[in-house]
């Protein structure tokens, strides 16, 4: 086993200098976590894994870590173990002590100069610990809220990405372009020149969230554009659910044979993003 994990530093400074992006791949069980490892074996991709505060209901934060991180230390490839989204101090600290190497704090609905105050905050506590932080400008919100008449007024001021990254120290920076969380109700519109605009200001690699249900080319042009990380669950969530449905039409009612099937689905999803996004 390796002693030490990779941080965010680790995997994406190589990326953004080799103009590619690591997948951040969320696993709310062991099948997920043991599907995510063997794509990237297979593909012998650095990768990133974890959870994110509104999937702990599926999945506790602890009881993720008992596996994520013997899976992550025995992997042939660079892991980072990564809390996403991050809604509470206490729960990101709560990770840190866990033993995850790296943290999201989204701090994106306070006002800015709150959002800036709270994530330094945990940066010099990470920072601390050998730990990575990823802070978000600008709101990457989910699906219910793409109602809006102009989501545009969401996303990130570049403008402001320089002073937000120089102020509190992170290591990555989410930013808001056109994408949104879970399955997508009608198809999103990237703000590309955005992305480069921003990309061209800031050294710190940049985050796409919301990366399920986007075209190849959405991909592909994102990192072109300066895109070095690209958070994908909603894939292999269903990829896992349609594992266990082709099972169970198999005729194969127990866990034992239908673990396998749901494992091997969430592979091929996450293989087939590693693939592209190198």
């Amino acid at each position: 086993m390796k002693d030490v994990l990779a941080n965010l530093n680790d995997v994406l400074i190589p990326a953004k200098k080799k103009k590619y992006a690591v997948g951040l791949f969320n696993a709310i069980n062991m099948e997920m976590g043991r599907g995510i490892v063997e794509a990237a074996e297979e593909t012998g991709s650095p990768i990133i894994i974890g959870t994110a505060e509104v999937l702990l209901p599926a999945g506790p934060l602890d009881e993720l870590s008992w596996y994520l991180l013997p899976l992550a230390k025995k992997a042939k490839v660079p892991v980072v173990v990564h809390y996403d989204h991050g809604l509470t101090y206490e729960k990101c600290i709560e990770a840190l002590e866990l033993g995850f190497t790296s943290i999201m704090y989204d701090c994106s609905s306070d006002n800015y100069e709150e959002n800036i105050r709270k994530v330094k905050e945990l940066v010099y506590v990470a920072h601390a610990q050998g730990a990575t932080v990823e802070g978000e400008l600008g709101h990457v919100g989910d699906n219910d809220e793409a109602a809006r008449a102009d989501a545009t007024e969401f996303f990130t001021d570049p403008s402001q990405a320089l002073d937000y990254v120089m102020r509190t120290g992170v290591d990555a920076l989410a930013i808001a372009v056109g994408t949104l969380h879970g399955a997508y109700k009608r198809k999103p519109k990237l703000d590309f020149e955005r992305i480069s605009k921003i990309a061209n200001t800031v050294s710190t690699p940049l985050v796409l969230h919301g990366g399920s249900g986007l075209t190849d080319e959405d991909f592909r042009r994102a990192i072109a554009c300066g895109i070095s990380k690209v958070n994908i669950f909603t894939d292999l969530n269903v990829a896992g659910a349609l594992g266990d449905r082709a099972a169970l039409d198999l005729g194969k009612i127990g866990k034992t044979e239908m673990i396998p099937m749901e494992v091997e689905a969430i592979k091929q999803a996450a293989k087939t993003k590693m693939l592209l996004f190198k």
